[in-house]
């Protein structure tokens, strides 16, 4: 078996996940099929000051399927609503994802059981628009990041003046 990738309408990959592991058991041909996967991670994020756990896909419209590639399996495939079609190869002749990028997903998806990522990364020196508190609307330069505590240490201009302040993810916001 090979792991492959379809396109799905953007918001129901869990549906086309669902509805495909139904025709897949419902048809002749389940043991042509291994998993089918919506690939996400587990993120937290800081809301009223408590940390809050959800889940956020990495590739949002896709879902990956592991099976043996004949006619009958396509059409089991294809024919499952709300997916566009198979990502890569010819529309007849999809192609397989290797097993190199399939093993890279596969870790991603292990590792995030384990330890959650933030929903919202920063970077040192990276300039964020304070949103919410005394410094509302002024920029600031990111000096520090706490994932642990999902706070900031940010360099703020006040007066010409720069002032260093500790601020939580949820009282910044990215620039465009």
């Amino acid at each position: 078996m090979r792991w492959y990738i379809v396109q799905a309408f953007s918001g129901y990959e869990k549906q086309v996940q669902r509805s495909l592991t139904d025709r897949i058991n419902r048809s002749d041909f389940a043991d042509s099929f291994g998993d089918v996967l919506v690939p996400t991670e587990e993120v937290v994020e800081m809301k009223d000051g408590k940390k809050r756990k959800s889940e956020r896909k990495f590739f949002p419209g896709y879902v990956l399927i592991q099976m043996e590639m004949n006619d009958n399996t396509w059409h089991i495939v294809k024919d499952c609503p709300r997916i566009m079609g198979f990502i890569g190869g010819t529309p007849e002749t999809p192609a397989p994802i290797t097993q190199v990028e399939a093993d890279r997903i596969l870790n991603r998806l292990n590792q995030t059981e384990t330890d959650p990522r933030p929903k919202t990364l920063f970077e040192p020196g990276e300039e964020l628009l304070v949103i919410d508190g005394p410094f509302t609307d002024f920029k600031g330069l990111v000096e520090k990041v706490d994932y642990e505590k999902s706070k900031l240490h940010l360099t703020v201009n006040v007066f010409n003046r720069p002032t260093q302040v500790e601020l939580e993810f949820s009282k910044v916001e990215k620039l465009d």
